[in-house]
């Protein structure tokens, strides 16, 4: 008899810690819901709605590199689509090995940030394709003008630009050109595990995700880094509480946004970046100054929060953000071929 209360009191304490369980991930999700969000299908624009034939140039230009002064510059130089769209260099490298300021952020989920840039001095994915074009360190044209004229030599843009902007006597502009790569990068959004487990699926995530998603969210990462992006939603300076360099490798001093405003109160502030697949994109911070991943989760929380974490919560914290690593479409990773004439 005593033998079956005792069984009896071992299966109520099952399941009933069982329940509690499962309520606490209920609780988790709604949490997270509230503070981050599942990721969108796209991320369209008013101002460039989405179409098939749109987006299918837009993906030819993102590889296109004869419309850089020395052939090698593309879209794909500085965010390969195969390295979740992020170069792994500290800083990108752009024409006749010209550097770039500061590190190359993944394209990914990108478009639907706040601007683009560390420092928002592009508002748009668009924006950002057409000054590109013309930037020194980047494709390095001498006018868009020219660009225009190189891509309106072959006879397939002259009919992929026709397609995607129909009734337009000249159709091949560095605007519309911008305009297309937008359109391809709207539609790369990557979900991942976390997405999953927010919709229910609780098994999405494993327990030191779970974990790491809690402790995340009590530090107060999310503060910043908010939204379905994980980031990218606002400026913040870098360095509230201690100079980054006194934790990095970084040999120089950014200003940061301060460069676009002149305000001293924008001295060392950027974007606060997107944290989906940032498992995949080192080097981090906007110098590519930090390596490892643990090692900018800890650096955030000291110089943001002003928290020292313990190794057991960096692991938790990075093993929740391994989550939020989406899967990147076998459609998107086929590289089109270019026209030939």
């Amino acid at each position: 008899m005593n033998r079956l209360i005792s069984t009896a009191l071992l299966v109520a304490a099952f399941l009933c810690a069982g329940t509690a369980f499962a309520g606490s991930d209920e609780d988790l999700m709604k949490r997270a819901s509230e503070a981050l969000g599942p990721l969108p299908a796209s991320m369209p624009s008013e101002e460039n709605p989405l179409t098939d034939a749109k987006v299918k140039l837009g993906k030819v230009l993102y590889y296109e590199t004869r419309i850089s002064i020395d052939g090698t510059v593309s879209c794909a130089k500085c965010h390969p689509l195969s390295l979740y769209a992020a170069d792994g260099l500290r800083k990108a490298v752009g024409n006749n090995c010209r550097p770039n300021p500061r590190n190359s952020p993944t394209i990914l989920n990108a478009a639907g940030q706040i601007s683009a840039h560390w420092i928002g001095n592009r508002k748009s994915v668009e924006d950002q394709a057409k000054q590109a074009l013309i930037g020194p360190p980047s494709f390095g044209m001498p006018s868009y003008e020219a660009a225009e004229r190189k891509l309106a030599s072959f006879r397939e843009y002259r009919e992929l630009f026709g397609n995607a902007f129909p009734g337009i006597a000249q159709p091949i502009t560095a605007d519309n050109f911008a305009k297309a790569v937008g359109a391809f990068e709207r539609t790369l959004v990557t979900p991942s595990p976390f997405d999953a487990f927010l919709k229910g699926k609780k098994e999405a995530l494993t327990e030191p995700q779970k974990k790491g998603l809690q402790t995340f969210l009590d530090k107060g990462c999310a503060t910043c880094h908010s939204g379905p992006f994980v980031g990218g939603q606002m400026y913040r300076k870098f360095g509230v509480l201690e100079p980054y360099a006194k934790y990095t490798k970084s040999m120089s001093v950014d200003t940061g946004r301060y460069e676009v405003t002149k305000k001293d109160e924008d001295l060392f502030v950027f974007k606060v970046p997107v944290l989906r697949n940032i498992e995949k994109t080192s080097p981090y911070f906007h110098d590519g100054s930090v390596d490892h991943l643990g090692d900018a989760v800890g650096i955030m929380a000291k110089i943001q929060l002003g928290k020292d974490l313990t190794g057991q919560e960096v692991s938790d914290i990075t093993a929740f953000l391994a989550s939020l690593t989406g899967t990147i479409p076998e459609e998107v990773l086929r590289v089109p071929l270019l026209p030939s004439e």
